[in-house]
């Protein structure tokens, strides 16, 4: 029985990569400190034998024995991580340093969560792993892109300093069902304002892109990449590279929503990136990996999720 520690296991993505680890039949331990996490995401998991949580915070030390670590603990919303952006940065560097640590003592595979956020404003498009990006370095968003930018810099020296078998993977934008209502992403603000009938708020003139990956296709690729020979390290983007203007979306979710709210511009916040697509190459190559839903099916699940949320 392979053991697993998911920090950050009780978030969004982590909850969802529980399940799918319980489901194949590991012995999951999932850690959390619940500043974004929530309990209702593992509840369905409590009671079975193959899975426990633990509420802990990873800038302190953890001892425990596993075979492999998914260090996904990190807040990953603009209004989470800027809420405490000093302990952003320690999550980051502090989380990292403790899960190498640990990977390091008991001889575990470790992966680490980084993100498209490493890329910054990108002045390439699609952006590729070859790319060493174009962040801002003391703006509102630098906790977190340069604390994941730092943690890169501690998993590959740990790798070439003492051969740690790491993975690293540059998590694109993510969702479906489990998003915060109220995290601020634009997945989750859109689909909300339009179940409530509330005008859908674009910021800046909705012509910035993005590409979304809906979470089942995510996981699917982290463990992917965690199963592949210990030579890979990565760094691979994971993501889907379908563009889409932030305006077309909106639009898009109206229209499945069934409503009638109207789009309403509002200023576009600080370093907000103009362009983010990843090249899915190297993880098309590496891990026979590319995601199979499409946004129409995944907005669907999503908008099904918060409707039921909304109605309970």
């Amino acid at each position: 029985m392979n053991k697993v520690l998911v920090t950050g296991g009780a978030g969004f993505i982590g909850s969802h990569l529980c399940d799918r680890l319980v489901r194949r039949g590991d012995d999951v331990l999932c850690v959390d400190n619940y500043f974004t996490g929530t309990k209702s995401n593992v509840a369905h998991l409590i009671g079975n034998p193959l899975f426990e949580s633990m509420r802990h915070d990873i800038t302190f030390p953890l001892y425990v024995e596993v075979g492999e670590i998914y260090n996904l603990a990190c807040p990953a919303s603009p209004v989470h991580y800027q809420f405490d952006p000093v302990q952003t940065t320690k999550t980051s560097v502090h989380g990292a340093i403790n899960m190498l640590g640990l990977a390091k003592r008991v001889k575990a595979r470790i992966l680490q969560a980084s993100t498209s956020e490493v890329y910054g404003d990108p002045e390439v498009h699609p952006q590729s792993e070859s790319y060493w990006g174009r962040v801002n370095p003391i703006g509102v968003r630098s906790c977190y892109d340069e604390g994941k930018r730092c943690a890169e810099t501690l998993f590959f020296d740990y790798w070439r300093q003492y051969g740690l078998g790491i993975k690293v993977a540059r998590i694109f934008n993510t969702y479906g069902p489990r998003m915060d209502m109220k995290d601020g992403r634009v997945v989750s603000n859109f689909v909300v304002q339009a179940l409530k009938g509330e005008p859908l708020t674009v910021f800046g003139d909705g012509q910035q892109t993005r590409s979304f990956c809906y979470v089942d296709d995510m996981v699917d690729g982290l463990m992917r990449l965690m199963g592949t020979s210990p030579d890979f390290t990565g760094p691979v983007n994971i993501g889907d590279p379908t563009e889409i203007t932030i305006l077309e979306l909106a639009e898009t979710i109206v229209r499945l929503v069934g409503g009638t709210s109207r789009i309403e511009f509002g200023p576009r916040p600080p370093d907000d990136p103009c362009r983010r697509k990843p090249d899915i190459g190297l993880v098309r190559d590496q891990l026979g990996w590319s995601p199979t839903v499409t946004l129409e099916d995944g907005l669907k699940e999503t908008i099904a999720y918060f409707r039921g949320i909304l109605r309970a």
